[in-house]
């Protein structure tokens, strides 16, 4: 009995095989591109450019709806924000699904969003 101990001891500590090589804990990235139509539920708009690179994307506010990627309507309870363009926004930014920078040049955007007053409107533009 004692030498199975041993013997199993020594299979665990296993002095032959190579160490796995130790690889930092880096944060994961978004892979590719940010999808505009799969966001919806609970928003938080950041716009503390310091925060940046804590936000899951970056996002324009548009004037216009019609270069807008997704037209928004701010829904007054989260329960109802359960199809894309229909965001409930939220004063806390840990309770946010998700975390939105917004910035002032268009071309540092990953999409654009229009807010509509018409929840019927609300969603992705047919691309």
């Amino acid at each position: 009995m004692l030498a199975e101990f041993l013997v199993s001891g020594l299979l665990a500590l296993n002095p032959f095989a190579t160490p796995a090589p130790r690889v930092p804990f880096v944060t994961a990235a978004p892979v590719g591109s940010i999808e505009p139509c799969r966001i919806y539920g609970t928003v938080y708009l950041e716009r503390d450019p310091r925060r940046r690179s804590a936000c899951f994307g970056v996002v324009y506010e548009e004037p216009d709806e019609a270069f807008a990627d997704v037209l928004v309507f701010a829904e007054d309870n989260k329960l109802f924000a359960d199809k894309a363009g229909l965001w409930y926004f939220t004063e806390a930014r840990d309770f946010a699904d998700y975390v939105l920078f917004v910035s002032n040049k268009r071309e540092l955007a990953d999409f654009s969003v229009h807010y509509t007053k018409v929840r019927s409107f609300a969603g992705c533009r047919k691309q």
